[in-house]
């Protein structure tokens, strides 16, 4: 299975449409972007606008991966740093692969693309990501060069009694 990935591809209504249900398929999934399941596409829908809109005004930017098909299964949002004192890294938030999709290698394939979109832009020296400890996912950062830098104990209330940590990641060009 291939993945072709774009940055900043136009934003329509197929790309939104496509972005809302990999959003709502990988949350559903248990995907720790920013929800859990069950969810709807009208719950994720003000996040993916909120998103959408920091793209068109400049301050993120957008990864799209693409099957063989042209359906969208994976993507991310890389979001400029505003501190005067930090601009030379970036933010990586909302990385998603389709349920479906994962353990294929389009998860790296996402990865890969997101480090060599960062390498073109001005003066950025790194990539900085948080991640919901407890998923694996923080072993498939290190695996893509990521190193662990910090971690908030039990910053994240998945639900009561369900407490996981916000992991640090950081990856140095």
């Amino acid at each position: 299975m291939s993945l072709t990935c774009q940055l900043d591809p136009v934003i329509d209504d197929e790309l939104r449409d496509g972005l809302l249900a990999l959003w709502t398929d990988v949350s559903n999934a248990g995907g720790a972007v920013g929800f859990v399941p069950p969810v709807t596409a009208a719950d994720v829908r003000p996040d993916l606008d909120g998103a959408l809109a920091a793209v068109a005004a400049g301050g993120r930017r957008l990864v799209v991966g693409r099957d063989e098909d042209g359906r969208i299964t994976a993507s991310a949002f890389l979001a400029y740093n505003t501190h005067r004192l930090m601009g030379h890294w970036l933010w990586l938030h909302t990385v998603m692969v389709h349920p479906g999709r994962q353990g294929k290698g389009c998860g790296r394939t996402l990865m890969a693309a997101v480090e060599r979109a960062a390498r073109t832009f001005h003066g950025i020296e790194a990539i900085r990501l948080t991640c919901r400890g407890g998923t694996g996912v923080d072993a498939f950062y290190a695996g893509c060069g990521y190193k662990e830098v910090g971690r908030v104990p039990g910053a994240i209330r998945v639900s009561p009694g369900d407490d996981r940590d916000d992991i640090y990641m950081l990856l140095k060009f």
